[in-house]
């Protein structure tokens, strides 16, 4: 079954934490989809996730212009991918996403140039609230969200 939960990151440290609690929770196959206005921290979120899989001096710069970054797990590839410059959905199935799906890790940044999302992703949505930001989770097991401490 899945779950719907909300939280409050109140700062970039409370966020760092999330994004390494959900790098040690995410396993082969998972997509996890960033939504959020620019400068929500979505880049942010899905640095300190790398980081907790491929280790805390892995290099992670932003997909903006490569469009997608690959990194190698312990497990799987991981795939970071920022779809923002995208401008038709033809353009998607050129970066191999669809191929990533199911066996590895990917993280997709602005998941609406995709279409429709793909089955069983989880949707993770930022938004500024205050000095914070408020993280919105959809889509996500009982068991992620018992993984990353919600439940």
């Amino acid at each position: 079954m899945q779950a719907e939960t909300a939280l409050i990151l109140p700062d970039e440290s409370a966020a760092s934490a999330f994004g390494a609690r959900l790098g040690k929770c995410l396993r082969p196959g998972m997509v996890i989809l960033l939504e959020g206005p620019l400068g929500a921290g979505k880049t942010h979120l899905a640095r300190a996730a790398i980081r907790a899989i491929c280790g805390a001096s892995t290099e992670v710069p932003s997909p903006s212009f490569t469009l997608v970054q690959t990194y190698d797990g312990p497990e799987c590839e991981i795939w970071h991918a920022d779809l923002y410059r995208l401008t038709h959905l033809s353009e998607v199935d050129e970066l191999g996403l669809d191929a990533a799906m199911g066996r590895e890790i990917v993280l997709v940044e602005w998941p609406d140039r995709l279409g429709a999302a793909p089955q069983g992703a989880v949707t993770l949505r930022l938004s500024p609230e205050g000095e914070g930001r408020r993280l919105e989770i959809s889509g996500a097991t009982a068991g992620l969200l018992a993984c990353l401490g919600l439940q």
